[in-house]
C-alpha cells in the first residue's frame, strides 16, 4: 500500500523530480497547492503518488511548507487529475481540502483582516508567495468590487487553479462574514463543463463560461462590513511575515525584496536608496536596473509600502497618528498628512473617522 499523503516528509526546494526538465522555471506555486490536489484524490480512491511522479513531481516536497513547485509541472498535474477523476469540476473539489493555513502567514493575515476589501487587498498584494504564474485586481466598479486574475508570464495556470481559487475565495468570504455569501456574478475563460450543476452549487451566483476575463463581482456593502474577527495588529504582525518570506524567496523579485528591507527600517526615518541596497546584497545602480525591469522605482516601492502600511495602522486605536508618522519615517505629522491625502484624497484623521462609522 503506498504511502499517504500526510506521510510525505523530506524537503525538496522546487519540488521537480531528479531529471525532469521544465521549459520554464520562471513561474511557480507552493506545494501546499499540490496537497490539496493530492487529499482530493485520495477521499475519491486514486493514488496520489502515481499522478505526482507522471507529472514530474517529487511527493516528498509535500512535507516541507516552503517548498515550491514550476507552473509546468503543475499544469500537468492538474490535467492528469481530470483525467484520472473524469470530473471536470475538479477544481472546485480541490478548494474543499483548502484551508486558510494553506496559505502560511497570508492566511493569518486574512482571517485577521477588517473588511473583505482589506481580505481581497492582501490577496492581491501578497498572492505572489503563493503563486507568482497570476496577476490580480481588486477594483471598485460603481456599487459593486471586481477581483480579476490574469496570467503574467510563462505558463499561464490551469483553469482548473482558477476554478480552485475562486471557489476559495468564496468559501473563505462565507467563513469570515456568512454563510449566506456569494458573489454577484462569476466569469470564467474556461469552457462551460458538459455538466455545471456543480459550479451553480459553489457559487450560487450566475457563472459566465467563455468570458473575456476570469473575475468575481462582489456587492460593494459585503466588502466594506466590518468582520467579526477583526484585529488590525494581528494583521500587520503577519503582513511583515509575509514580506520577509516574500524577501526570501529564492526568485523573489527585487520590488518585493526591497518593500520587505523598507519594512524593517521606516522606523528609524525614510532608508536610502545605497542602505537598501546594501541590505538587499546589491549595488545602488543594479537596483535602480532590477526594479526599472520590473515597471518601477526605488521612490514608488517606499511610497506604495507606507501607503499600504498606513491604511493599516489607521484601523488600529491605539496608535496616534503622531505615532503611524513615526512609524512610516516621516519627518512630522504634516509631511504624514500631506502624504497621505495625496494618497487617499482625504486627512488620516477623516479617513479613521469614516472608518469607525463603518464598524
Amino acid at each position: 500500500m503506498p504511502p499517504s499523503v500526510q506521510q510525505a516528509t523530506g524537503s525538496v526546494q522546487t519540488g521537480v523530480m531528479p531529471g525532469a526538465k521544465e521549459a520554464n522555471r520562471d513561474t511557480s506555486a507552493l506545494t501546499s497547492w499540490g496537497l490539496a490536489i493530492a487529499r482530493a484524490l485520495q477521499a475519491r480512491g486514486h493514488e496520489p503518488h502515481v499522478l505526482f511522479a507522471r507529472a514530474g513531481l517529487d511527493v516528498a516536497a509535500l512535507g516541507d511548507p516552503d517548498a515550491r513547485y514550476p507552473v509546468t509541472a503543475m499544469g500537468r498535474l492538474w490535467r492528469l487529475a481530470v483525467e484520472e477523476t473524469r470530473d471536470p469540476c475538479f477544481g472546485l473539489e480541490v478548494a474543499r481540502n483548502v484551508a486558510p493555513t494553506t496559505f502560511h502567514a497570508l492566511g493569518f493575515a486574512i482571517l485577521s483582516s477588517t473588511t473583505l476589501r482589506e481580505v481581497f487587498d492582501r490577496v492581491v498584494r501578497y498572492f505572489r508567495l503563493v503563486s507568482d504564474a497570476a496577476s490580480m485586481s481588486f477594483e471598485r466598479v460603481g456599487e459593486t468590487y471586481r477581483f480579476a486574475v490574469t496570467a503574467t508570464h510563462g505558463e499561464p495556470p490551469a483553469v482548473e487553479a482558477i476554478d480552485a481559487l475562486f471557489a476559495v475565495a468564496v468559501r473563505l468570504a462565507r467563513l469570515l462574514t456568512d454563510r449566506r455569501f456569494s458573489p454577484l456574478l462569476v466569469e470564467l475563460r474556461r469552457s462551460a463543463p458538459p455538466d455545471s450543476s456543480p459550479f451553480a452549487r459553489c457559487f450560487r451566483a450566475p457563472v459566465v463560461f467563455g468570458a473575456a476575463a476570469d473575475a468575481l463581482t462582489l456587492e460593494r456593502g459585503s466588502c466594506e462590513q466590518r468582520l467579526r474577527g477583526a484585529n488590525p495588529e494581528v494583521a500587520r504582525l503577519n503582513d511583515q511575515a509575509v514580506t520577509n518570506a516574500l524577501g526570501r524567496m529564492r526568485s523573489a523579485r527585487a520590488t518585493d525584496r526591497v518593500k520587505a528591507a523598507v519594512v524593517d527600517r521606516l522606523p528609524s526615518g525614510e532608508p536610502s536608496q545605497h542602505e537598501i541596497a546594501r541590505a538587499v546584497g546589491t549595488s545602488t545602480r543594479a537596483l535602480q536596473r532590477r526594479l526599472a525591469a520590473e515597471g518601477t522605482t526605488y521612490s514608488r516601492v517606499v511610497d506604495e509600502t507606507r501607503h499600504g502600511l498606513a491604511t493599516q495602522y489607521l484601523l488600529d486605536d491605539r496608535y496616534s497618528l503622531t505615532e503611524i508618522a513615526y512609524l512610516l519615517g516621516f519627518s512630522g505629522g504634516n509631511n504624514f498628512t500631506r502624504a497621505f491625502r495625496r494618497w487617499e484624497g482625504e486627512s488620516p484623521s477623516e479617513y479613521r473617522t469614516s472608518r469607525q462609522r463603518r464598524r
